[in-house]
């Protein structure tokens, strides 16, 4: 559990409400849920949800309530209820109750037999295309179903039927009896149960007809005590719906729904259904491919749980709908890793340095500072000998103007080493530079005091006699114009999303374990992949580069 002490909670209309209701005594403890249907895993926007509901809860000495909205069978699975799970805990909170829908099905069931009871629901036998030709346009009002005026005993009758499994999924519903006419589409005559011969992951083959959300939902804030039902602004319209089924079914605790906007990122689908569809077509590697923005995805390429909370504090919770630029999110990480994660040099595209003057099987150890941000990390060792890698894109036989890297007869640094001067190339067959031969200054070491002259370019290397082979992968954006664009969504995929590269990184690292965060000298900050790295093979995600144009807008 996160401690929220010394926090200075941000000031939002929902958090206004929560400190009037409080103040006003209209409830005397917060009960908050965040409520996810187990039919995919979470996204970064639930990751918005979850914090809010948590963090106001917990700010007030409330509850904050883990349940899961499982009414569709068909599309559930335990597999996303032991993801979401773990997600929740991973973003550091612990629910106080951890509830399903399908534990109050029997309850529900109860409160439809009611509104029955009291001439408020009946049994449609309308197929589903007819349905919803009568429910009318958003200009025209609907017109009543045939079957609205059966009596209450024979509703009951097949209501009961229905619960037996006497008819065929689809050959019936429950429906509201509200009104055909009302403005609003949710009040016309909504349907409550549906016939689903499905087995469900909780309640295995008990059921085979299952409560709508928009009954469900209500009723379940309801029985859970819920005071605050914090949900996105697409909801608005429904609660009308909300608040009728919670009167109607004369439940004791009268909850209140509150509607917030959505986080939408740049370059991001947050719909469970297209996330679904790229695992489902193999577009990327499962639910926790680092390119996803699920919490699982960015777990996996090293975001932290202090990262992404900060960034949704920072977000804000608003009315209106919003893009927030992904950048913002990488600018968290990069701020809360900055002093945490050490420094070391990695080469992803290795080209061979000879040092032809230094003595042949001599190995020097020279000293380096883990985080130069933070001093109190220490030092490291690194072994410097004859023969190291550099990066292929840090020499050029023919340079352009201003390019102060590597080249014949030019000089640089090695970044914590010495001065070396290249002198000869070696080629391939076709004419591909292989090797480069130069020569080190003994009088330049790194931390000597050498002042004798300067150069203009430092590059990093690895020591070519016991670097770690290792693999580096480089993520883009997997959507190149957002969600909304021209095609189908999988025509959006950008294909250069990935990079694969084969490289070393320096020989402390060989024990690295899977999540460690390292910051690679001018490529960035990088994890260790948790499902591939293996005793023999190192995999390194890029979390984020080292540096961006974004800024955050000034209070």
């Amino acid at each position: 559990m996160i401690s929220l002490e010394n926090k200075v909670a941000s000031s939002n209309f929902i958090r206004n409400i929560v400190v009037d209701d409080l103040q006003e005594g209209k409830v005397k403890e917060i009960i908050t849920r965040f409520p996810p249907e187990p039919n995919g895993y979470l996204h970064i926007g639930h990751a918005k949800a979850i914090i809010l509901n948590f963090e106001l809860a917990h700010e007030f000495s409330g509850k904050a309530n883990l349940r899961f909205d499982d009414t569709n069978p068909v599309k559930e699975d335990t597999e996303y209820v032991e993801a979401i799970k773990r997600d929740v805990q991973w973003l550091g909170f612990e629910w106080d109750g951890l509830f399903f829908a399908s534990d109050y099905f029997e309850e529900m069931y109860n409160r439809a037999v009611l509104l029955i009871k009291k001439g408020k629901a009946y049994v449609d036998d309308l197929p589903a295309e007819e349905m919803r030709k009568l429910r009318g346009t958003l200009t025209e009002p609907g017109v009543d179903s045939p079957y609205r005026n059966r009596s209450v005993e024979e509703n009951l009758d097949l209501l009961a039927r229905m619960r037996q499994g006497e008819f065929k999924d689809g050959e019936k519903v429950l429906r509201a009896k509200i009104d055909m006419t009302s403005p609003n589409f949710n009040m016309r005559d909504p349907v409550l149960y549906r016939i689903s011969h499905a087995h469900h992951h909780n309640t295995g083959d008990k059921w085979c007809i299952y409560p709508m959300y928009d009954f469900a939902h209500p009723l379940e804030d309801a029985i859970e005590g819920v005071t605050h039902s914090l949900c996105s602004l697409e909801f608005e319209d429904h609660r009308p719906l909300y608040d009728w089924v919670v009167s109607e079914c004369e439940m004791e605790h009268v909850p209140r729904q509150y509607e917030f906007a959505r986080l939408n990122l740049t370059n991001t689908v947050m719909s469970k259904r297209k996330l679904k569809l790229l695992v489902d077509e193999k577009v990327v590697d499962g639910w926790d491919d680092p390119r996803m923005p699920t919490i699982a995805g960015f777990r996996r390429r090293g975001f932290t749980p202090e990262a992404i909370r900060t960034f949704a504090r920072e977000v804000g919770v608003a009315r209106s709908n919003s893009i927030v630029d992904e950048k913002m999110l990488e600018h968290f990480i990069r701020e809360d890793l900055k002093l945490k994660a050490p420094r070391t040099m990695a080469v992803l595209n290795p080209l061979k340095v000879v040092i032809t003057n230094y003595p042949e099987g001599q190995v020097e150890m020279l000293d380096a500072e883990i985080n130069p941000e933070n001093p109190e990390m220490g030092n490291r060792e690194i072994p410097f000998s004859r023969e190291i890698y550099i990066e292929q894109d840090d020499f050029m036989e023919n340079p352009p103007n201003k390019y102060f890297r590597l080249f014949p007869g030019n000089e640089v640094r090695l970044k914590n080493a010495y001065f070396i001067k290249c002198n000869d190339v070696v080629k391939d067959a076709d004419g591909n530079v292989i090797e480069i031969h130069c020569t080190y200054d003994p009088e330049t070491k790194s931390g000597s005091g050498f002042t004798g002259r300067k150069v203009k370019g430092t590059i990093h290397w690895v020591n070519a006699s016991d670097a770690v082979p290792a693999e580096f992968r480089l993520y883009e954006p997997l959507i190149m114009d957002g969600e909304e664009t021209e095609g189908t969504f999988l025509d959006n995929i950008n294909p250069n999303s990935l990079e694969v590269l084969q490289g070393f990184v320096e020989q402390n690292m060989k024990d690295t374990q899977p999540q460690e965060k390292y910051q690679f000298f001018r490529h960035g900050y990088f994890n260790v992949d948790p499902k591939d790295t293996t005793e023999d093979k190192l995999v390194f995600n890029r979390i984020v580069s080292l540096k961006s144009s974004f800024e955050l807008p000034k209070a």
